[in-house]
Parts: structure tokens; sequence; C-alpha cells
């Protein structure tokens, strides 16, 4: 991992390459905020650059024995501390899913827990068990083989088990030389206080408009108006952006239902609810549900279309075309009816309710609301 690996952050990459010219490099950094910012990527290749013999003033240089070890996360002195889910196998501590965990991080940039809970391919939670915090002292106990600095490098240590979150505190009082602990965290308030204070907090802040835009004109062809809304969608956040992208066909799928949901209750069209609601049934529980949270999303947004505030709204250019007739039928005195319907039709699903009385029975409630 580089620093031009990664979309935008252009100032917090060159606070931490100034730290690292300088010399200022507190012993524990906690870096915070959504996956999707790129919080690991920056962390690790930070990292990199600290152990780089050979770094520029933008990024390491890639060739240098440090580097070359690092390309393939086996640096002796990088040490990996992350979530896992045993499952009642003999695997119980971090180095025992090395192999995964490095082919995980390989093929992603950016990640979240969902995903590398995927490549477990685990249905459990993902923790860190009180069993790792002896691999900690043990780790920290070691010699450094080659580099300058050894890195602890925790991902999530909002999971870590209380007594494994005990030992770490106190490495982090009385630290080995030259031994930095690098945490990424999505939630830093569920860490243990102490750990906390004694730690340098960065935040890390969503990805700048111009620099999603830009990656998405790049990296997958969009026009200039196409990579802005999908950038504008995303909040900053790369995972988001993604998504976005991938989902985008789905979403045009759902869009029509919902439009033609709307009209035929408008119309008090009756023969056309029973149709859709048996149109839905082939959907499968999953997608109908997905469906319904894309119907929230989309009376939410017609409501806040209202307001003509563009900064506010995240509307694709079809969904805008829509919206810009329908949104009249969204307002104050039946915006909460309308949520409440499509939460009540979501659970009556998730309850394997009968899918086809579930949406006829929605469709009718939507013709009194539209009428308000």
């Amino acid at each position: 991992m580089f620093f031009n690996n990664i979309i935008g952050q252009d100032n917090l990459k060159k606070q931490l390459i100034a730290n690292a010219l300088t010399g200022s490099i507190p012993h524990a950094q906690l870096f915070c905020g959504a996956a999707g910012y790129g919080t690991f990527p920056l962390a690790l290749a930070y990292a990199r650059y600290l152990n780089c013999t050979k770094r520029s003033d933008t990024d390491a240089c890639g060739q240098c024995p440090s580097c070359l070890k690092f390309n393939g996360l086996a640096h002796p002195d990088l040490h990996f501390i992350f979530p896992i889910a045993s499952e009642g196998t003999k695997k119980t501590i971090c180095d025992d899913f090395l192999p995964e965990w490095r082919t995980f991080l390989s093929s992603h940039i950016y990640f979240d827990l969902n995903m590398w809970i995927g490549e477990m391919n685990t249905t459990k939670q993902a923790l860190i068990y009180a069993k790792e915090s002896d691999e900690i002292i043990r780790k920290v106990s070691l010699r450094i083989y080659e580099a300058t600095y050894r890195f602890l490098f925790i991902w999530m240590p909002e999971r870590m088990h209380l007594s494994c979150a005990n030992k770490l505190l106190k490495v982090i009082e009385e630290p080995p030389q030259n031994t930095i602990i690098l945490m990424v965290s999505e939630n830093p308030d569920n860490i243990l206080g102490t750990i906390q204070s004694r730690s340098q907090r960065i935040n890390v802040k969503p990805i700048e408009p111009d620099a999603l835009t830009q990656f998405a004109k790049t990296q997958y062809g969009m026009s200039d108006v196409e990579a802005q809304q999908i950038a504008h969608l995303a909040h900053g956040d790369m995972l988001q952006l993604t998504d976005a992208i991938h989902q985008s066909d789905e979403n045009e799928l759902f869009l029509q239902h919902f439009m033609r949901m709307m009209r035929n209750s408008w119309a008090k069209n009756v023969k056309g609810m029973k149709s859709f609601a048996e149109d839905m049934v082939p959907l499968g529980r999953e997608r109908q549900r997905n469906f319904l949270a894309y119907s929230q999303r989309l009376v939410r947004e017609n409501f806040v279309y209202r307001f003509e505030a563009s900064e506010m709204n995240y509307l694709n250019l079809e969904e805008s075309t829509f919206s810009s007739k329908f949104s009249p039928y969204i307002n104050e005195r039946n915006v909460f009816d309308f949520m409440e319907e499509l939460s009540e039709a979501d659970r009556h699903i998730a309850q394997n309710g009968n899918a086809k009385m579930i949406f006829f029975d929605l469709a009718l409630r939507i013709t009194v609301l539209l009428q308000k």
C-alpha cells in the first residue's frame, strides 16, 4: 500500500509525511473514520513510508528491502491484529488467519468488516479474543529484526476483549523502544477510555468530492455529470461509491417498481395493484426487503426535493426526473405515514408473511396517503 494508491486525502497524507520527515512520531496513534474514507490504507501506507530507506517527499520508494517485504505484507517487524471468528476450530489467534488476511489485503484497498467476514466464510461474530493478549506481549518482547520501527497494527480495536485491551494498555504505557502502535477504528468511542487518552487521534474525513468524481471518470469511464452525481451520492465514502455503481441496475429496476406502485395507487387501479403484488413475489424475500428499503429512501428524498436544496438531495438523474413531478405528493401530512407503512410491510416480509398480500395491502394503503 502506497500513499498514491489512496484516493484524495491529500492534506492528511502531507501531514503524515511531514511527521515522518521531522521525526514527530507518537508511539500510539488512532486512525478514526469510516472504512470507505481510507483509514486502513492510510495507516498501512504510513507504516511503509516510515520504514522505507529511500523514501521521497511524497511516497515510499517501493524498491528498498523494507518496501519489498511490505509488498507481500510479510515484513518481520509488521504485526497484524484483527477480528477473527474461530467457529470452534483450532484457529484461535490472528496469526492462524494470516494467509487469508494477506490474500484479502492484496486484493482490497478499501474494505469493511462484512467483507472480511465473508472472506473467512463465517456467520459468527468477529472479535479480537482474550488469547490474543499473550501474542501481543510476545511480539513486542521480540527484538526488532531489521527495520527502524516495529509496528503493532490493530484493525478495529473496539472489538477487542477487555483483558486483551488491558494488556494493550500496558504496552502503550511502557512501549519497547521504536515500537509504534497503529490502531484503525470506525467506532473509537467503544475503545477503552484509557487507551484513547494515551493515543494520538487522527480523524480521517470523508474523501473530497472532486477526488471521487475524478476516480469515477477514470476508473469507470463516466461522463462529468454522471461522475459528479455518483460522487455526491457516495458521501465521501469509496465503498458507498462502488456500491452505488454496482447497484445501479437493481436500483433502476426498483425505481420502475416504485413508479408502478405509486401510479396504480394514485389511479386507484385495483387490477394494476394486484398485478404489481403478483410480480413482486418472484423477487424473493431479500430483494423484496431491499425494494422496501429503497422505497423508504425515495420517499425521504422526495420530501427533501420539495425544499429545492440540491446539496441535501441524493437522487440520480432518473430518480430526479420522476421526483420533479412526484415530490408534491410527499408532504408534511403524509411523509411519516408513508415511512411507517413501508416499515410495517418490511416487518411482515421479514416474518415470512405472504408477499402477495403484503404488497397488495401496501398499495391500497398508499392510495389513501396520496390523497393527503
